[in-house]
């Protein structure tokens, strides 16, 4: 059996770039979480740069589920008007980031299994499809680029404290991106980052009880797939990578005593049918 090798094939040379993937600094990733200042760049809005904080202050946890959204405390920190709150909040609400009661306002959307499996079943879709789609294109810049990430990725050291892991944190989704950008479809790109950002709030929520080295190795055993152009064994290896990191959020939803959503066993929660 031929082993895999990850290394930059100078051949099959593309002549279009496959689509961008979306930045995370242009949406608001753990990685530039701020506490209270609108940073001023000529093209950013006061909507976009609030949008992008609060964002990241819900990706990171900094903003704890159920907790209240209030419009009079967000004016304050941001030094801003009604408009760019109320507009940030709800983008935040259209990307099911935050909840809107009436009457009550906006607060920070709640953890739960039932969401957790199904963002799984919605990741193993679209990223399943995502990287066959890639691996059947082949593109060269795709697989420089996937190699790259994961080079990048395999240079940081994972700290147990998910406060110490931005840069971590960054490269990560940088290379899950990388995964499926070579697809050739721009909205399965979106599609694909939105419900990563989605997964990645409950895997910094039990980020301490996620074991970074075996993760790495993962990650190492899909490039290979992806490189060897086995799209079936890819796409069952980035299953099973999604289903573990499931299994142990569960184990830890199911452990937290503050967590007031109806919890089901780890074994129910990540007993999905395959796509």
């Amino acid at each position: 059996m031929r082993k895999a090798k990850l290394s930059i094939s100078p051949k099959k040379r593309s002549t279009a770039p496959p689509p961008a993937v979306p930045e995370p600094t242009s949406e608001g990733s753990p990685a530039i979480a701020s506490n209270n200042v609108i940073p001023e760049s000529a093209g950013t809005t006061l909507t976009q740069s609030v949008y992008v904080q609060l964002r990241a202050d819900l990706l990171t946890g900094r903003l704890k589920p159920g907790e209240k959204l209030r419009a009079e405390a967000l004016r304050h920190r941001f030094k801003v008007g009604s408009s760019p709150i109320r507009e940030a909040l709800n983008r935040l609400l259209s990307e099911g980031f935050v909840s809107l009661e009436e009457q009550k306002g906006f607060r920070v959307a709640p953890l739960s299994v039932e969401e957790l499996r199904e963002l799984l079943n919605a990741r193993i879709w679209i990223d399943g499809a995502a990287v066959t789609a890639s691996i059947e294109r082949f593109e060269t810049q795709w697989e420089e680029g996937l190699v790259l990430a994961l080079h990048r990725l395999s240079r940081v050291e994972r700290s147990p404290s998910s406060a110490e892991n931005e840069l971590w944190n960054r490269l990560h989704r940088n290379f899950h991106l990388a995964l499926v950008s070579g697809c050739g479809s721009r909205w399965m790109i979106r599609t694909s980052a939105l419900l990563f950002d989605a997964a990645e709030r409950y895997r910094l929520y039990a980020a301490a009880y996620v074991s970074g080295e075996k993760k790495l190795d993962e990650h190492r055993q899909m490039v290979a797939a992806c490189l060897d152009h086995k799209p079936e064994l890819a796409v069952q290896l980035m299953k099973q990578h999604y289903g573990e990191t499931c299994d142990v959020i569960s184990r830890y939803m199911n452990m937290d005593p503050g967590t007031d959503q109806v919890i089901r066993t780890p074994e129910e929660a990540c007993a999905y049918p395959a796509p």
